[in-house]
């Protein structure tokens, strides 16, 4: 029986916490149970960048052996979720003939197709792709084809989005999940796993805008006719608020969070007059909860109305007929669909992750759904390995000399990374200048 199961485990190096989640997967099935999440606040992070790389390899292996007390289990390969601060997505085509007579679509005709789209990719020199991610494929003019493979035609065309990230960004994610102890396997940009952690076949196929908003960064992945149109990562996120607080009540960090804790956004707020108590240094001090209202809705408000409409407004709303779906620490504040949905006049709602059943309680909130989208994601690979494509460098491990390999050998077993290696070969020809 024990040959059957396939461990996998997913790590989330977070601006406001660094977690781990490990799950058993029956080889058989595909199905995967939930055995254990570790989570541990971070440190060494700010708007979601590394500042300090040893107070990040900590938070790294303190979540580790979080999840090993839980599950008795050790993780020592892991699929890496990280915000992605500076993060943006740009669309690009490709096209390739089949030959002269009709003939089937084959796994190297994707192939060919895919690496035709990159090569028309203007990409800055500091910059790599942590994803590309096929959006539609097209056969001698028909559209909205998902998978290619097996069909007839003479002309194979596809449309991908290319998720950037800067590569020192991106290496130093690498380098301290490998100090902590484990290799990494692949990368999710957190945005993504959020958006797969929450939301249903059905939302993605009709349209929806997943708004995941952090402690240091609020990350917007948008579905158009169930394929991936935007996405992007602002640098704000409720440490902003958290800092707001604290700058205008003049009161300390842990205070302010503590504050923001008890406000509601929404305008029907019954408390607005009532005066909260704080100790700060052994001394009481008061404000109203009208005044800590007002300093998180107008954070917000911003975020919302002047970063999150912009990029609603490029996509359509109209085109978005499952509306909002909040998650994210930031969405359990109270009162926060009331208040997005009236500055985007648009349905809005909170979400868990689907898996939160599986997941430990506690640790099943919507700040863990980028969590639990690590493992769909992994799960959609395995099954689909055309369906994302991973970074476009070779990242190198800082403790290869002790493992005696480097990023990118070991997927799990996945019969994608044969695919990755040759897409990589290809962007390694167009983008020299970034090796």
């Amino acid at each position: 029986m024990y040959e059957k199961i396939d461990l996998i485990a997913g790590l989330d190096i977070g601006t406001t916490k660094t977690s781990v989640i490990v799950a058993e997967r029956d080889r058989y099935t595909g199905e995967a149970q939930i055995i254990g999440v570790g989570s541990v606040p971070s440190a060494g992070l700010r708007k979601g960048l590394i500042v300090n790389f040893e107070q990040v390899v900590r938070s790294v292996s303190y979540a580790l052996e979080d999840a090993e007390s839980m599950t008795g289990i050790r993780a020592d390969s892991v699929f890496v979720c990280f915000s992605g601060a500076l993060t943006t997505s740009i669309t690009s085509k490709g096209m390739v003939s089949l030959g002269s007579t009709p003939r089937q679509v084959t796994e190297i005709d994707i192939q060919r197709v895919i690496e035709a789209s990159l090569s028309e990719i203007s990409m800055p020199n500091n910059y790599c792709t942590v994803h590309t991610i096929p959006v539609t494929y097209s056969i001698d003019g028909q559209r909205g084809i998902d998978d290619p493979l097996g069909m007839t035609g003479v002309r194979l065309e596809v449309e991908v989005q290319s998720i950037m990230s800067p590569t020192a960004t991106v290496q130093n994610v690498v380098n301290c999940a490998e100090r902590a102890g484990v290799s990494v396997a692949g990368l999710v940009i957190k945005p993504l796993a959020s958006a797969l952690g929450v939301l249903s076949p059905g939302e993605i196929s009709s349209g929806v805008a997943v708004i995941d908003i952090g402690g240091g960064t609020t990350g917007i992945t948008i579905y158009v006719d169930g394929a991936l149109k935007r996405l992007t990562v602002i640098q704000i996120g409720g440490d902003h608020i958290t800092n707001d607080i604290a700058r205008v009540l003049k009161v300390p960090i842990e205070v302010a969070e503590e504050l923001k804790r008890y406000v509601s956004l929404g305008e029907d707020f019954d408390a607005y007059d009532e005066e909260l108590e704080f100790m700060v240094q052994g001394k009481r001090g008061f404000c109203s909860a009208g005044q800590v209202h007002e300093v998180a809705y107008n954070r917000l408000e911003e975020l919302f109305d002047d970063f999150i409409k912009k990029e609603l407004r490029d996509v359509g709303s109209i085109l978005l007929p499952s509306g909002i779906v909040l998650t994210g620490g930031v969405a359990k504040m109270k009162g926060i669909t009331e208040m997005v949905s009236e500055v985007l006049n648009m349905p809005v709602r909170v979400a868990n992750p689907l898996d939160s059943a599986k997941m430990p309680p506690g640790r099943n909130g919507s700040e863990y759904a980028s969590l639990a989208g690590i493992i769909k994601y992994m799960n959609i690979i395995e099954k689909c390995p055309f369906k994302f494509i991973g970074p476009s460098i070779t990242l190198t491990s800082t403790i290869s000399s002790k493992r005696g390999r480097s990023y990118g050998e070991d997927v799990h077993g996945l019969r994608a990374i044969d695919f990755f290696k040759s897409v990589l070969n290809a962007i390694k020809r167009t983008f020299k200048e970034l090796f």
